[in-house]
């Protein structure tokens, strides 16, 4: 591990999105500022919350916290891309406004990749409640992951990658504007780079809430479909054949 942090330790460059996120901002913000690794910058991206959000960042704006505010409501991919251009960042990841992390996560996570010279990592993850309690729902993660693999599975989680912006490119890492967009990007990167690499430990905390509802599961099915179809350009029996492990292993992930 890393035992001081000075300048010469690599820059992490955080990008949250933030949509009317009032309840929550403040907490996930605080999440960043209590990691174990301190070279950091956090970057936070407004797309026209329309309640407090934006006074309570401003609260939290200093020479490492910043704030930048979009013209019109563009969506989190649109939003999470603002917050690349803007990044300054050895190393990226993306936190989203409600989701929290360990407080070693940054750490664990830059050590790791470090030291195996990885450019894609992803970690382990707990669900919470509401209140941001975890309730003992962990997803573990595979020592790694390809293309072919993470068209099958749901197991990457936004809030848990990091990205060697030595090994990769921003244009590598800009997230499509299309739905499922997360998703789009794990499969676009690992198209042109072997593998990604999981560290099977619970560094982040996934807030289920309003996220969880039933309508929102059968229309991100239906995004994943059509990103086979539409993006991926995949016929329909291979189509068939992924989205039925898709589904299968969303399923064991949820239970």
């Amino acid at each position: 591990m890393f035992e001081t942090y000075d300048h010469l330790s690599p820059l992490i460059s955080v990008v949250i999105p933030v949509y009317n996120a009032e309840k929550f901002i403040e907490e996930t913000i605080l999440t960043v500022l209590n990691q174990t690794y301190i070279n950091w910058e956090l970057i936070l991206v407004d797309d026209c919350s329309t309640d407090n959000s934006v006074n309570i960042i401003k609260q939290f704006e200093n020479n490492k916290i910043h704030l930048y505010q979009l013209n019109a409501n563009s969506g989190a991919a649109l939003a999470r891309n603002y917050g690349i251009e803007k990044s300054n960042g050895d190393f990226i990841c993306f936190l989203d406004a409600d989701d929290l992390w360990d407080k070693n996560k940054l750490e664990k996570q830059l050590d790791f990749m470090i030291n195996n010279n990885y450019a894609f990592t992803f970690t382990g993850y707990e669900f919470a409640n509401i209140d941001g309690e975890p309730n003992g729902k962990k997803v573990s993660v595979p020592k790694k992951i390809n293309y072919k693999n993470a068209l099958k599975n749901t197991i990457i989680s936004t809030i848990t990658v990091m990205f060697n912006m030595n090994l990769l490119s921003k244009e590598d890492i800009y997230m499509p504007n299309v739905e499922s967009e997360d998703t789009a990007t794990w499969w676009k990167i690992l198209k042109n780079h072997d593998y990604a690499y999981g560290l099977n430990e619970i560094l982040s905390f996934y807030r289920r809430g309003m996220k969880s509802l039933s309508s929102n599961k059968f229309r991100n099915l239906k995004q994943v479909w059509h990103l086979y179809r539409k993006q991926e350009k995949l016929n329909f029996f291979e189509s068939t054949c992924y989205f039925i492990c898709y589904i299968k292993n969303a399923i064991v992930k949820r239970l």
